[in-house]
C-alpha cells in the first residue's frame, strides 16, 4: 500500500470516528464527517465507501449530497437548533467581545447551510 493511500484511509478512519462520536454528542455534526469519510475512502478503500453509501441511515444524506448538494430540511432544521443553542450559550458564558465570535460564526455557518437545495 502507497503512502498516499494510506493516509487517505487514515484520513477516512478519522473523520468516520469523530462522525460516530457525534452521533453521542448533540453539537458534534456527524453528517459532514461521513461525507468527508466517504470522500477520503473513495480515494483509498472504495469497499469502504460502497459500505458508507449503502448504509441505511447515514448513506442517504451522503448520495444526496453527493448528486445535489442538497441538505434535508429536517437537517438544517436540526443544524439551526444546535447553532442557536451555541449562540446562546456563548452569549451567555463567555465575555465581550468574546461573545460575538461564536455567534458570528453559527450566524455564518446557519446562512451557508440555509442556503442549501433541500
Amino acid at each position: 500500500m502507497n503512502l498516499t493511500r494510506l493516509l487517505w484511509m487514515s484520513g477516512g478512519g478519522l473523520a468516520f470516528a469523530v462522525g460516530t462520536i457525534g452521533i453521542a454528542l448533540p453539537l458534534l455534526p456527524t453528517v459532514p464527517f461521513y461525507l468527508l469519510a466517504a470522500f477520503c475512502f473513495a480515494r483509498s478503500n472504495p469497499v469502504w465507501e460502497q459500505w458508507l453509501l449503502d448504509h441505511p441511515i447515514w448513506g442517504p444524506p451522503i448520495i444526496k449530497w453527493r448528486e445535489h448538494r442538497a441538505i434535508s430540511r429536517r437537517a438544517k432544521l436540526a443544524a439551526m437548533a444546535g447553532l442557536t443553542g451555541s449562540s446562546i450559550m456563548s452569549l451567555a458564558f463567555l465575555t465581550w467581545p468574546w461573545s460575538i465570535f461564536p455567534a458570528l460564526a453559527c450566524l455564518a455557518s446557519g446562512t451557508w447551510i440555509w442556503t442549501r437545495a433541500e
